[in-house]
């Protein structure tokens, strides 16, 4: 193996962003329901949240020109690497509860490993996060564990 995972990159592991909270609202609940065709009236009347609806809900709305050259925003939680090349590496959800309008969730993105592979072209590094939702009571709505590949 390279080593090219330096003992400082591997510091970052447990590194978290800071938690952000967000209240559900019924209106979103709906335009997110209509635009991805959903048929369940509980849904296209907002009562209650499609699965898919949390996995995107703590994304940063970020100007244009502040998108890098992928279409992404500026990663946070990533250690200086030798390998600069960000692909997607896949994504696992577990739901815990279903999501209700006015409900105030809490998300946190945690950097919880970093492996070193050898690829067929060269070596790989592999980033995993977890992300966590959940209510305000600390109750588990969701864990979206999230992998990225830098060649």
């Amino acid at each position: 193996m390279n080593n090219l995972v330096t003992d400082e990159a591997l510091s970052w592991i447990g590194k978290s962003d800071p938690p952000v909270e967000i209240e559900v609202n019924r209106s979103d609940i709906i335009k997110y329901s209509v635009s991805t065709e959903q048929v369940l009236t509980k849904y296209l009347k907002g009562d209650e949240a499609p699965p898919m609806f949390i996995a995107g809900l703590s994304r940063e709305i970020v100007p244009l020109q502040d998108l890098g050259v992928d279409g992404l925003p500026p990663a946070s939680l990533l250690p200086d690497l030798p390998l600069k090349r960000v692909m997607a590496g896949g994504v696992r959800f577990e739901f815990h509860k279903k999501v209700k309008p006015k409900e105030v969730l809490v998300f946190e993105k945690k950097l919880s490993d970093i492996t070193e592979k050898q690829g067929k072209t060269g070596p790989l590094i592999f980033i995993t996060y977890l992300i966590t939702c959940k209510t305000q009571a600390g109750e588990m709505v969701l864990e979206q564990f999230q992998t990225r590949i830098l060649r």
